[in-house]
């Protein structure tokens, strides 16, 4: 395989991206979206995630394989320093190391800006499924997350209902007064 290449996505990569999310949207539920976005809404997650958060994408021979971002947690100022995570790959490139290469890349430039948890959002499914399996959740505790919780069937989709799981990483320090956060812009 040729070599990895990680770097910060722009809105002119939202087509490449729409296209290996549009897969997930209308065969798995991995995402609990129904609709495939149009490029200017997915142009917009971009432009909007970057004012303040990582957004990446991973290229194998200037081809995009896949993408990663972070986001607010819960969009209240006491959880500046905590973000949630999602990463998506190509279904043509899936365990090749991309996803932990992009957990590295997401965690060391989280943690510059300041980021002390991250959270993981994961479709569950109920029993056993064909749009849905659990190796979501179990790459993720391999990268250290731990479950912190479970929502029970709160995803509908598929006419069958999901469960989702929320897992957690701890990888800053919980400082008394801890430093102004920076923004993904001010570090990269």
């Amino acid at each position: 395989m040729s070599d990895v290449v990680i770097r910060t996505a722009s809105i002119y990569d939202a087509p490449e991206l729409l296209g290996i999310y549009q897969y997930y949207v209308l065969n798995t539920a991995i995402t609990f979206e129904t609709e495939v976005p149009s490029i200017a809404v997915f142009k917009e997650r971009i432009n909007n995630t970057l004012k303040r958060y990582p957004y990446f994408v991973a290229l194998i021979d200037n081809k995009i394989v896949g993408y990663c971002y972070a986001g607010a947690f819960v969009d209240r100022e006491a959880y500046d320093y905590s973000a949630e995570v999602s990463v998506y790959i190509h279904r043509d490139f899936h365990k090749r190391g991309i996803g932990k290469l992009f957990y590295e890349k997401l965690e060391s430039t989280l943690k510059m800006m300041g980021i002390n948890n991250l959270y993981a959002k994961i479709s569950s499914p109920v029993g056993k499924d064909k749009y849905l399996d659990d190796n979501s959740v179990r790459f993720h505790e391999y990268l250290g997350f731990k479950t912190v919780g479970q929502y029970t069937k709160c995803g509908y989709k598929f006419n069958r209902w999901y469960n989702m799981v929320e897992m957690e990483k701890i990888i800053g320090r919980h400082e008394k007064n801890p430093k102004k956060l920076k923004k993904f812009k001010e570090i990269y």
